[in-house]
């Protein structure tokens, strides 16, 4: 695939633009921006939504679930995983995505090892609860390394989000070679759980996108190239 042709899945932050999603196999949407009756739209065409949920960070009002401390890139609020509030907070949003006509969910902030290990065995619980109490379809993971190989049981792919490109306050730019290594490795491991697997990376030119489509590739993962806030379609 080059860095003209249309990609498997989209990952879109926005809003509207049904026609040009619907050109896509499988789309990852924020469930708040989309009615039921723009996922049937899109149903009808054969697409298969996913909903977009956050598992350890809250954006929502102040609530007894929340940590003291914020995510310094996006300012979401980290949380207590394992508070039963919170769990049921998010198993409900899974619940009500779902029943809003959604195929199934994308699972995201899911590094709490890189953050507060010891909720990682809360997180499995917690993904665990929302195979079984929401029934998704389909369950996309992005990342949550630090709960393999647990977590290839319970969904039935993982993003490997900024795994050759990322963004930094000067722009967009290739990881260092001791980075890309070590991803390298963590993708070796990935390969050997039966799981669909993508690469989404940042990138805004055509070299920086070839290249990481061409990594992704020889990793055995199809690949997404976007921008930061994920905006493009």
């Amino acid at each position: 695939m080059t860095e003209t042709e249309k990609a498997p899945i989209c990952f879109y932050y926005g809003n509207g633009h049904l026609m040009e999603l619907a050109e896509y196999p499988r789309v990852v949407l924020q469930p708040d921006f989309y009615t039921e009756g723009e996922l049937k739209y899109l149903s009808d065409q054969g697409v298969q939504t996913l909903g977009y949920l956050t598992l350890s960070e809250d954006t929502g009002p102040p609530a007894p679930w929340q940590r003291t401390e914020k995510n310094p890139d996006w300012g979401g609020t980290f949380v207590h995983v394992g508070h039963p509030g919170w769990v049921e907070h998010v198993v409900g949003q899974a619940k009500a995505a779902m029943a809003a006509g959604f195929h199934g969910l994308f699972l995201d902030t899911l590094n709490v090892e890189l953050t507060f290990p010891e909720d990682v065995p809360h997180l499995l619980t917690l993904v665990a609860a929302i195979r079984t109490e929401a029934k998704p379809a389909y369950m996309l993971a992005n990342r949550g390394f630090g709960m393999l190989p647990r977590l290839a049981e319970l969904v039935d792919g993982v993003v490997f989000e900024s795994f050759s490109a990322r963004w930094t306050d000067e722009g967009y730019a290739p990881w260092p070679p001791d980075v890309l290594e070590f991803h390298a490795q963590i993708a070796e491991q990935l390969l050997r759980l039966q799981l669909d697997l993508i690469a989404l990376d940042y990138a805004d030119t055509p070299g920086l996108t070839e290249f990481a489509i061409r990594r992704a590739h020889q990793f055995g993962m199809q690949c997404v190239v976007s921008d930061r806030a994920l905006s493009r379609v």
